[in-house]
């Protein structure tokens, strides 16, 4: 039979932890859980789809007159696991920053509360989600296909329940959930953004949208699309400066077609249209459309600007 060394390698690895944990100055002696759990909240989240669109995405056997009694239990359980990993971190937040513990079980309460709360607000914005996937698409059938079958729309499921965490003071678990819909369809979208109703990803993969970027209403995307950062300033100490806004804005009724590259504190103006593959660095005015000739030529004309 194979040997293994399974203690040496166990008691290697307790030192390699013990070793990591002096260097992040954490707590050795800590007992019980002190992060969030990313398996708690894929269950969590799984559990509040059904809550939010029971009939689609709930059980498979559940009937419309037992509809409201399975989101009431399930919506019940789901805060619950919530409010302890609410808690977890705030104590964690708080001990990263040298912070005294605050009142962990009154906050967290508080915060899980307000999200419960805000989940009406929630679905109402999804369904214009939804809705604007449906118009948007040709290919799209009925809004039930939607729901049920696009990257898009889960992304934005996720994206919407991560922001209002965000919001509320918890970002780590705001970034957990966003995370697991990367993970699931390719689109990375950080939790920070903001992004007005009626927002239709088409097809998905491979788009970024920074934690500053700030989207209107009825704005289309497409796959590959980047809404990013153009530079990362440091600090006198060579450091990232963090939360400056970095991201693009776009205003209402824009579409932003596949491989476009949008970079920086710019804005794209209303009903604007970016063709595909574009790398814009620079504000493009409501209603205008650019192509990567145009884009080329007015980058030219940017540069001979700044030369002369």
């Amino acid at each position: 039979m194979a040997n293994f060394d399974i203690h040496q390698i166990v008691q290697s690895l307790h030192e390699a932890r013990l070793d990591w944990r002096l260097s992040q100055r954490r707590n050795n002696d800590a007992n019980g859980r002190e992060f969030p759990s990313r398996d708690a909240l894929a269950s969590i989240v799984e559990t509040l789809k059904g809550v939010l669109f029971p009939m689609r995405l709930g059980p498979p056997d559940l009937r419309q007159e037992s509809e409201n009694f399975h989101v009431a239990h399930a919506l019940d359980a789901a805060l619950h696991s919530l409010l302890e990993q609410a808690r977890l971190e705030l104590k964690y937040s708080a001990t990263l920053q040298n912070k005294a513990v605050p009142d962990l079980d009154a906050d967290a309460l508080h915060v899980t509360r307000a999200f419960g709360a805000s989940l009406p607000d929630i679905r109402s914005l999804l369904d214009t989600d939804v809705l604007a996937a449906y118009q948007g698409d040709p290919a799209a059938r009925s809004v039930d296909e939607v729901l049920l079958c696009y990257p898009g729309t889960l992304a934005m499921i996720h994206y919407r329940l991560a922001h209002r965490l965000y919001k509320l003071g918890l970002p780590l678990l705001a970034r957990i959930i966003s995370e697991l819909a990367h993970s699931a369809t390719g689109i990375d979208i950080h939790p920070g953004a903001r992004i007005g109703a009626g927002f239709f990803i088409d097809h998905g993969t491979g788009v970024v949208i920074g934690e500053t970027a700030i989207i209107g209403n009825n704005v289309r995307i497409y796959q590959a699309v980047t809404l990013g950062a153009k530079r990362f300033p440091t600090d006198a100490q060579g450091k990232l400066e963090k939360g400056n806004a970095r991201h693009p804005v776009v205003e209402d009724d824009v579409v932003i077609y596949a491989g476009a590259t949008i970079l920086g504190r710019i804005t794209l103006g209303r009903g604007a249209v970016i063709g595909g593959n574009v790398w814009l660095t620079h504000d493009v005015p409501a209603g205008a459309q650019i192509s990567q000739a145009a884009s080329r030529e007015e980058g030219a004309v940017l540069a001979a600007a700044a030369a002369a």
